[in-house]
């Protein structure tokens, strides 16, 4: 995967853009058709630890060194606890808020704590300054975010 670029980098950006619009409405399925959501996150998720065992075991990288493990930060496993919030939240409210609101609401929180991380540089990143054309495009998320929702 580290020698995908360019032709090939935003198409698949794109494309996996797309299909996270399929996952809420097919959690909300799940969640209703098992009736518990907390066991529909665990069934959600486990076809996800499946395939990545599989691709793991098919593509093996060298393990972790003691010297990485010892220099991560401590927030650096918990990015996919953050992101069985957002599952979890997805699941849940899907059907009550709509598949594009749903969408449209993630999606500007996402890109308003990104231009937030980008601006102070956070957990690592370079810092890209927030100037008046990013500006711009977050309220026009924002603006766009309430036309989908409210109509």
């Amino acid at each position: 995967m580290d020698n995908i670029s360019g032709v090939w980098l935003y198409p698949i950006i794109l494309a996996a853009g797309a299909l996270q619009a399929w996952g809420p409405p097919m959690k909300g399925a799940l969640r209703n058709a098992l009736t518990n959501p907390w066991l529909a996150s665990l069934v959600s998720f486990l076809p996800v630890v499946a395939l990545l065992a599989v691709l793991w075991l098919c593509q093996p990288r060298p393990l972790p060194t003691a010297e990485g493990l010892t220099g991560m930060p401590w927030w650096a496993p918990l990015g996919g606890v953050i992101g069985a919030f957002a599952v979890i939240a997805g699941l849940l409210f899907v059907d009550k808020v709509g598949a594009g609101a749903l969408a449209g609401l993630t999606i500007t929180a996402n890109i308003l704590m990104s231009l937030a991380i980008d601006h102070f540089g956070g957990f690592g990143l370079p810092q890209h300054a927030l100037t008046p054309g990013r500006l711009v495009g977050a309220l026009l998320m924002v603006a766009g975010i309430t036309a989908i929702s409210r109509f």
